[in-house]
């Protein structure tokens, strides 16, 4: 899932080397913290958000095998 997120994250950024991407787990969820370089913020949060609302939904639907709710926060 991380591998992923972290494909997908790669692509929209111009600054690759300040990517990233801290997972916490516990016993119901995971969330992923992802840290971009400010001036790459815009280009994953998109218009309205939704580039964000795009990356959570594609993680949540390759998490489905795992019965945990995962949540991506993306941190400025």
């Amino acid at each position: 899932m991380k591998e992923i997120l972290e494909t997908i994250i790669k692509n929209l950024v111009n600054r690759q080397d300040a990517i990233e991407i801290k997972e916490i787990e516990d016993e119901k969820s995971i969330v992923f913290e992802v840290k971009v370089a400010e001036e790459d913020m815009g280009k994953i949060i998109g218009k309205q958000g939704k580039i964000a609302q795009s990356i959570r939904t594609i993680v949540r639907a390759v998490s489905n095998k795992k019965d945990k709710k995962v949540t991506v926060e993306f941190i400025g």
